[in-house]
């Protein structure tokens, strides 16, 4: 999870990703930011995210993208 935390700093180091839960739903992250989120969660984590993993309940807050993390490894 610190891992995770860390690269969700990098794309916006102003957002407080602890307390934040409504990433998507608040717009806090765009499709780019998304896209760049996936594409280094896969290179991180070794981990296969599907089309049918992005959808937005799984990238609304830092736990629940950790969750998508834990599953797939």
């Amino acid at each position: 999870m610190d891992q995770l935390l860390e690269i969700l700093q990098e794309l916006k180091p102003d957002v407080d990703f602890s307390a934040e839960k409504g990433l998507i739903d608040n717009a806090v992250l765009d499709s780019f930011d998304i896209v760049q989120l996936i594409t280094t969660l896969k290179e991180t984590f070794d981990i296969d995210i599907t089309p049918a993993d992005i959808i937005p309940e799984n990238f609304n807050s830092a736990e629940s993208i950790w969750a998508l993390v834990e599953k797939l490894q």
